[in-house]
């Protein structure tokens, strides 16, 4: 199971990002731990993947967002940004979804406890 967004708070760690001020339809590139994560702001909520895509291990963040999928940049495959399922082939295996909070005015994207 991919779709960590379901996830309780005592079930996640929080990290800060940044600010809670990414305009609407830009996305923020990160690294937690050793987890690129790609941070969406779309009609004021806030979505985040793993920026690898399941095909073929590339980059999956520059994608094309078609309302709520990205569409990989290097083979076509989509997924859904707010649950990481595959929409698409050729990938199979869905993309890791974390949950999002704002708090105090920052974003704060949670990684599911070891």
């Amino acid at each position: 199971m991919f779709n960590y967004t379901q996830l309780d708070d005592s079930q996640a760690d929080f990290y800060e990002i940044g600010p809670a001020d990414l305009p609407n339809g830009e996305r923020l590139f990160v690294e937690i731990g050793d987890k690129p994560i790609v941070v969406f702001s779309i009609a004021g909520q806030y979505f985040a993947i793993g920026d690898i895509c399941t095909h073929d291990d590339g980059p999956l963040g520059d994608g094309d967002l078609e309302g709520h999928n990205i569409v990989c940049p290097r083979h076509g495959a989509e997924f859904d940004i707010r649950t990481g399922k595959v929409m698409m082939m050729p990938a199979v295996v869905d993309i890791p979804a974390y949950p999002v909070k704002v708090e105090a005015g920052k974003i704060f994207v949670g990684l599911p406890k070891e």
